[in-house]
């Protein structure tokens, strides 16, 4: 009986391999969600680009991000398809928070970072909407508090990760991916600080008022050297973004995710409770 049981065991092990096998690396638990997040987040910042520079609303050369998304009509779909990655980087903080908690469910120090991740990548995720839906030509205030919070809290949430993945190493974190998620942050602290020294002597005051309403810059225009290190670092700093959350797909290969159904009683106007047997439903994903 016992040499059955071992190799029923073996049969089912080798099976799931095969299955894990046979589909793709997005079909692979989570991990769409960190993928979706980027992809999304990338074509938003590109057709709204693409559709300010063929209308002429912003010069080619490096605009603003957020430039490309402040006259109409690509600032309706700029907002829109921010509004929707919002949606995407909330699920993505959240499941990683989760899956954090899980492996950890002893360490209070950990807890206790993980907790803090969760705050900080939220709030980022809400400066996102402030982005996406006050334009700076508009409500420049609301505009730049929003881009405070979707780079500022954003940069912290990747430094306190890549502390939970230091930390979480060797027994449930790899040393290579500590190394990769360490020199993105660096990266990501670089650009911001270039974008935030140059913009802070760029709306000096130095170079006129109307910067706050500019969309067009010519190599004549005083402040154009700043401008352009400021939107270059603006960019680079978005794709150490990319970059980052990149690096959860294979984390979230490992998770799954699943809908429990509990029912109180035989119709909705039973109030005394019914024990009824759960359901639970795959939700999304297969268990990996």
């Amino acid at each position: 009986m016992t040499s059955d049981m071992s190799g029923e065991g073996l049969t089912m092990t080798c099976n799931m391999k095969e299955d894990l096998s046979e589909m793709w690396w997005f079909q692979q638990g989570l991990s769409f969600l960190p993928s979706a997040l980027v992809i999304w987040t990338a074509a938003a910042f590109i057709f709204s680009y693409i559709t300010a520079i063929t209308l002429h609303h912003v010069d080619p050369a490096l605009p603003y991000i957020s430039d490309t998304g402040t006259v109409a009509p690509e600032k309706c779909l700029f907002g829109a398809m921010l509004n929707f990655s919002a949606v995407l980087c909330i699920a993505t903080i959240y499941v990683r928070y989760k899956q954090v908690q899980a492996l950890n469910p002893e360490g209070k120090y950990i807890s206790r970072l993980n907790k803090a991740g969760l705050v900080l990548g939220l709030l980022s995720c809400l400066g996102l909407c402030f982005v996406a839906n006050f334009q700076k030509t508009a409500f420049f205030a609301v505009h730049i508090c929003g881009a405070v919070l979707t780079f500022g809290m954003g940069s912290l949430y990747m430094f306190v990760q890549t502390a939970l993945s230091y930390l979480m190493q060797p027994k449930i974190h790899g040393k290579q991916i500590f190394w990769v998620r360490l020199l993105l942050v660096i990266w990501c602290g670089v650009s911001a600080f270039s974008m935030l020294t140059c913009s802070s002597l760029l709306y000096s005051g130095r170079f006129g008022s109307d910067i706050v309403q500019k969309l067009h810059w010519n190599p004549e225009d005083k402040g154009y050297v700043l401008h352009m290190i400021t939107t270059a670092a603006e960019w680079s700093m978005s794709f150490s973004f990319f970059g980052f959350f990149l690096t959860f797909i294979r984390d979230f290969q490992k998770i799954s995710l699943r809908v429990e159904t509990n029912l109180h009683g035989l119709t909705l106007y039973d109030t005394i409770p019914c024990p009824i047997n759960n359901e639970q439903t795959h939700l999304l994903s297969r268990d990996v």
